[in-house]
């Protein structure tokens, strides 16, 4: 098995072996992968190890690793929204979530000894307050909606899936509105009843999600209204709870 670590601030997740092709995801600083494919020109089919999710990336942006190296779960993230690193004795600036167990970073989160409760998770989500939308992103520097939550829950040592759909066929399931919490996800369909949005409810009248920017807006019965415009967004399918 090859094995690899990502060794830039953040790597686009591409559908295919080609800079051209969209992304689909990314990955950060410190975060390993299965290789289990390779193309010419340096490109590298990966299956991340936090969530399973596959793509291409260029190998330039990689360093390979042992499976004793994979293997390990002490996860230590940058806390910082950003974070000075130093790597191979050079400066580099790595974002919020990057994983640095093996590098030394002034502000450092330990997953597995975070308090899980509703303090945490909103302190985690406001850290990514007018961050932008960004297709398939995963970091302050851009993020989409799936990406938003699944980095929030990463901070509790809760392990996500990559899309809205996998993750509204996890947790447990919340039967009205009136009924949720901090912390609670909301999914929301289209008219064909795709799952094709998440957000995180701050109450049972809030939401914090990822709409053209990380933002806070009203939620009802019938779905998300923009605090801004009170136009309609997105309506309502299901909520689900992960803690």
């Amino acid at each position: 098995m090859h094995y690899v670590v990502c060794r830039v601030p953040v790597a686009p997740v591409r559908a295919g072996a080609d800079h051209r092709t969209e992304m689909i995801s990314q990955l950060l600083f410190g975060e390993c992968c299965i290789v289990t494919a390779s193309e010419k020109d340096n490109w590298i089919k990966i299956q991340n190890k936090s969530d399973g999710y596959a793509g291409w990336c260029s190998r330039l942006q990689f360093e390979d690793i042992d499976a004793a190296y994979y293997q390990s779960d002490n996860e230590m993230l940058a806390a910082g929204w950003i974070n000075e690193i130093i790597y191979k004795g050079q400066m580099m600036q790595v974002p919020l979530g990057s994983l640095v167990k093996d590098i030394a970073a002034k502000d450092t989160w330990i997953p597995a000894n975070a308090e899980r409760n509703a303090d945490t998770l909103r302190a985690i989500a406001f850290k990514f307050l007018n961050t932008a939308y960004l297709w398939g992103g995963r970091s302050v520097f851009g993020i989409d909606c799936s990406g938003f939550t699944q980095s929030v829950y990463r901070f509790l040592n809760i392990q996500l899936r990559r899309d809205a759909h996998q993750q509204a066929a996890a947790g447990e399931l919340v039967g009205f509105l009136q009924e949720a919490r901090c912390g609670d996800l909301a999914f929301f369909d289209n008219a064909e009843g795709k799952i094709i949005h998440v957000g995180m409810l701050l109450s049972n009248h809030e939401i914090i999600h990822a709409a053209g920017k990380v933002r806070i807006d009203s939620i009802d019965n019938e779905g998300i209204v923009h605090a801004d415009t009170g136009q309609r967004t997105q309506r309502l399918r299901i909520i689900k709870r992960f803690l």
